[in-house]
Order: C-alpha cells, then sequence, then structure tokens
C-alpha cells in the first residue's frame, strides 16, 4: 500500500463515518489526506494529522475524532495497527503482505512506475537556455539547459503535452556588437571596446574567412553582413551541437526577426487597443502594465517610431497562446528579476491569467569550484566559464545531475572534484552505483528458479508477506514515494527533488543489501523468500532507472 493508497483509505474512513452520522463535515470530505513517514521509526510506518485538521470543522475534540478514525482503519486490509499520539496524532503501521505488495506493482509496472495524469490533456511551453547566439553557453545557461530538460521529462511524465522552445535573439544591438567583434578579429584589429573577445571569435572570424577569402574587399556595409549571417549561423550550429551532446534538444527554435517581419508584434498591440490597455503620451504608445500589478506603465512603441524591447514579447507571448499552449513557462537568469513584474501583468493585459497561463522561474548563480579556488575564466570564452568546461572537467551526466541538484532559486557552488570522483561522497556515483550493484544481482540470479525472462516472471509465486525484514521493510516504503515525489516536482516545478529522492532510495537499498541476503549461497536450495528479495532488488533498480531517466542522467549496468 502507497501513500496515496493509504490517503485513499482514511477519505474512505471519513466518508462511511459521515454517512453513518458519526460525524458531520459541513465542508464535505477532504478529496486527500496529507499522509508523512514519521521521523521516529517506532512510531509507524506512516503518520497523518488529518484528525487535528478537521476537528474543529466536525464539532469535537481532536482525539475523540481520531479513535473513530483508527476504529475504522483498523478494519482496513493491509493495516496491522494504528495508535492515537499526542493531541490526536494517527501513527499507522501497514502489515508486510500489504506493504511488499509494493515491490510487484513496481515490477508490473516497469518503466511506466511513477507516471501520474497530474497535467493530462495540457499543452505545456517549456522555454529555456535561449542564450544569444553571440558566444558560447555560460555556466548560467547550462544549469538551465540540465533543470529545463528534467522538468520537461517530469511534466511528460506527468500528462503534459511538453513542446521544448529555445528563443533564438537574432534582432538587436547584442547581435551587432557579435558581428563588429568577428570583422575585427578577421582584420587583426583590436576587440571593440564593447565587444565580445576569446578564441571562438577568433575560430568563427577565420572560418567565414576561409568560406569567403574575398569579404575583407567588399564595402564595409556588406562584409558585415556577411560576417552576421555567417557568424551567428555558425555560433548557433556550434550551440546546438554543444546542447545536443549534453542531452537536450529542442521541440522549436523560434527566431525573434520572424515577430518583426510578420507583423506580430503589430497583431499583439492592436489586440491590447482593443481590449483598452493601450494609450498614447509623449510621442509613444504606453501599455497599462501598473493596474495589472507592474510598479509602472511601460512603452510599447517609442517616440521616435521603434519599438521597445518589451513589444517583441507581447508578439512572442500571443504568438505562443494562438499556437494553443495552455502553460507557458520560462526559464531566466538571476539579472531578470525586475522582468517578473512586468511579464505578469503583460499576461494579464492579454485577459489571461499569470501564474497559470505564464509562468517565469528565476535561476540563481552557478559558481565552479576547483582545488578550493573558484574558477573565473573559461580557456575558449575567456571571460564566462561554460557548458564545454563543465562538462569536460566532470562528464554529462555528473553536470546534469549536480545542476539538476538544487533548488533552482539558490546559489550553488559545484565542487569539480567532488563531482569527478568515483566515491560515494560524489551523489551521482552513489545513485548509479546502487544501479549497477543492483543490476549485478539479477544478473547473478540467473540459477534462482524464476528468475529468468522478463522481470515479471518473477512475480509468479510472489509472497509479499515474506518481506517483513526491517530493512525490507523501509526500502519497500522509500519505492512507494516515487510517485509522489514525481508529481510534487512537477507541480513545484522542482526537479532537485527527484535526485535528493534518489540518493535516499540509494541509501535504503544499501542498508537493505548489508543485512538481507538476496541470492543463495552455495549449494543453498533457492526459497520463495530469495525470490520475494529478487522482486525487491528488480523493483528497486526500476525505480532508480526510471529516476535518472527524469534527470537525464544513465543508468549504467556496470560501473
Amino acid at each position: 500500500m502507497t501513500s496515496e493508497q493509504l490517503s485513499a483509505a482514511i477519505v474512505d474512513a471519513l466518508t462511511t463515518l459521515t454517512v453513518d452520522g458519526a460525524v458531520s463535515l459541513p465542508d464535505g470530505v477532504p478529496a486527500q489526506v496529507v499522509i508523512e513517514r514519521p521521523k521516529v521509526r517506532d512510531h509507524g510506518d506512516y503518520a497523518t494529522n488529518v484528525a487535528l485538521q478537521l476537528a474543529k470543522k466536525a464539532g469535537m475534540p481532536p482525539r475523540a475524532l481520531a479513535t473513530l478514525l483508527a476504529e475504522r482503519l483498523r478494519e482496513t486490509a493491509g493495516i496491522a495497527s494504528v495508535e492515537i499520539a499526542g493531541p490526536g496524532f494517527l501513527n499507522i503501521r501497514m502489515d508486510a503482505g500489504a506493504q511488499g505488495s509494493v515491490a510487484a506493482d513496481v515490477v508490473s509496472a516497469g518503466s511506466s512506475y511513477g507516471r501520474n495524469d497530474l497535467f493530462a490533456g495540457e499543452k505545456v511551453n517549456l522555454e529555456f537556455v535561449s542564450a544569444n547566439p553571440t558566444g558560447p553557453i555560460h555556466i548560467g545557461g547550462t544549469r538551465w539547459a540540465a533543470v529545463g530538460d528534467a522538468l520537461g521529462r517530469i511534466f511528460s511524465f506527468s500528462g503534459a503535452d511538453v513542446t521544448r522552445e529555445y528563443y533564438f535573439n537574432d534582432h538587436g544591438a547584442q547581435i551587432d556588437r557579435f558581428t563588429r567583434s568577428l570583422l575585427a578579429s578577421a582584420r587583426g584589429a583590436a576587440t571593440p571596446e564593447d565587444g565580445y573577445a576569446g578564441q571562438y571569435i577568433i575560430d568563427i572570424a577565420q572560418q567565414v574567412l576561409a568560406a569567403h577569402p574575398d569579404v575583407l574587399d567588399r564595402p564595409d556595409d556588406e562584409a558585415q553582413e556577411v560576417f552576421r549571417s555567417q557568424g551567428v549561423n555558425l555560433m548557433f550550429a556550434e550551440i546546438k551541437k554543444t546542447l545536443h551532446d549534453f542531452g537536450v534538444d529542442f521541440d522549436v527554435y523560434f527566431h525573434e526577426n520572424n515577430l518583426h517581419e510578420t507583423g506580430a508584434v503589430e497583431r499583439a498591440i492592436s489586440r491590447l487597443s482593443e481590449m483598452g490597455n493601450t494609450y498614447e503620451r509623449d510621442g509613444a504608445l504606453w501599455l497599462r502594465t501598473e493596474k495589472y500589478g507592474d510598479d509602472k506603465d511601460r512603452v510599447i512603441i517609442k517616440s521616435d517610431g521603434n519599438g521597445a524591447y518589451i513589444s517583441g514579447d507581447l508578439a512572442y507571448y500571443l504568438d505562443k497562446r494562438e499556437r494553443g499552449f495552455d502553460r507557458c513557462l520560462i526559464m531566466l537568469g538571476a539579472d531578470h528579476h525586475g522582468y517578473v513584474g512586468r511579464m505578469n501583468a503583460m499576461c494579464a493585459a492579454f485577459g489571461d491569467t499569470p501564474g497559470v497561463n505564464l509562468e517565469i522561474l528565476i535561476g540563481q548563480l552557478v559558481n565552479l569550484i576547483s582545488s578550493g579556488q573558484p574558477l573565473r575564466m573559461s580557456k575558449r570564452a575567456g571571460t564566462v566559464i561554460t557548458l564545454e568546461d563543465l562538462v569536460g572537467s566532470i562528464g554529462v551526466d555528473a553536470a546534469r545531475y549536480a545542476l539538476a541538484r538544487y533548488t533552482c532559486d539558490s546559489t550553488i557552488d559545484i565542487d569539480l572534484d567532488l563531482w569527478a570522483r568515483q566515491t560515494n561522497d560524489n551523489p551521482v556515483y552513489y545513485v548509479q552505483y546502487a544501479h549497477a550493484r543492483l543490476s549485478s544481482i539479477l544478473r547473478n540470479a540467473a540459477d534462482v528458479a524464476g528468475s529468468a525472462g522478463s522481470p515479471t516472471s518473477l512475480l509468479d509465486g510472489f509472497d509479499p508477506s515474506l518481506l517483513s525484514h526491517e530493512k525490507e521493510g523501509a526500502l519497500v516504503r522509500t519505492l512507494a514515494e516515487f510517485p509522489r515525489v514525481v508529481g510534487t516536482a512537477a507541480q513545484l516545478r522542482e526537479p532537485h527533488r527527484v535526485a535528493r529522492y534518489l540518493e535516499d532510495a540509494a541509501s535504503a537499498f544499501h542498508k537493505f543489501y548489508d543485512v538481507c541476503r538476496v541470492l543463495p549461497q552455495d549449494d543453498e536450495e533457492p526459497s520463495d523468500l530469495h525470490r520475494a528479495r529478487l522482486v525487491l532488488v528488480t523493483a528497486t533498480r526500476t525505480v532508480l532507472a526510471n529516476g535518472l531517466e527524469l534527470l537525464g542522467v544513465s543508468a549504467p549496468e556496470r560501473m
């Protein structure tokens, strides 16, 4: 029995009590009940404070309601005991059979174990990374690559129709600076004061020269256009390859220029004007964002007739909604906090709901530490640490896991020496080693009757009540938590919950394996207990593999 199943059993018990007239709940029975794992093992397998939460509404003391509820729950199949603690907490113990059956559920579900339908039927647009094509992806963008891709996987696992989108900024002053930097490098001149420097600028400039040997003989405006178009294409091709090698691919690459060339900006402004949310002042066109929670109204079209930066945001958001997306999530860097208020106001100005139709996630800074010292410079980019720097130091798996392991609203320090080690203090190694160890056990179990063939063949004759050891119960309860963890990670947009869960699951497995012998020794005949433990081993490997897949990290069979 999982915590979700226990929650349903408690809801059923409350419903029965209200139908029988023993309890009156004016607001009705809650759809679900919060179930917790007691910090002290002696307090039981699960606990709930539902009696304290509902006592006032029921018009009775918490312990009185807890007593009625406990009596009903003791009649529920799979519940071994229910004790009342303190002012009305319920401590619940499961019988071994009900608890152990979770392992069979995991094996039967396989790669689908942990899936849910929290976002079923919803179309989600997930925009992340979106680094300007003016240089390699820096470490901040790398964090969003790892977290964004993991979040996309978790949303899909939770029933959503997810589109990963990269906003390709090929319009504006930064592209001009990039172009002038390439041209200066090709001419052997100094980098412009506001330009970009680094080996990558030299490399791209030389590639453009190789493809267009006569480019420097052309007029300046013509030469600059060649370096702009060719340089941007070369840089973006490299960005795509770098992300692909990192395990991140996008469904849509949206070009900012399209918004200005197709009339999308004018269409968005027209829509807002029709809704009464624009006005003219001082020769400029303004958007009424203050009335929707922004700190001030925003200029859309400047007095010189050119669009302000927000004009592109208006068009891009409307384009997404017209493409049918229910939720538009945008992941931005730490320097974009001031962006949130105006974007939410823009969403509301279109008649949508901020936090539902539009959601903005802010990621904090990442620092890389080597030999106890922070890294400041990239060998290739010159001024910033890049995705390639991180992967080159610790590999793709460790990089993705390390970046996804922490809540995004916290600054993190990644110790490259730690994450490169093949020891248990390296979190990704610890989890991957557990999966490899589980795989090794199952390879060595080929001579155990019933273990050959598909994993589900192990379930023939499986007796879950045999998994009665304390460490077996702890591991089973941990496996039962996986669906809840995935659902919470999706609802709160927090992939780090999956990573931390995997470490707990790996720890529970190692503690189980240290005291519970899975395979028969020497000439010992395989027993039903051996087979039951093989089911538990198979279930554990399945959960670790599913969790690592959600993070985009490999689950090795051997290490």
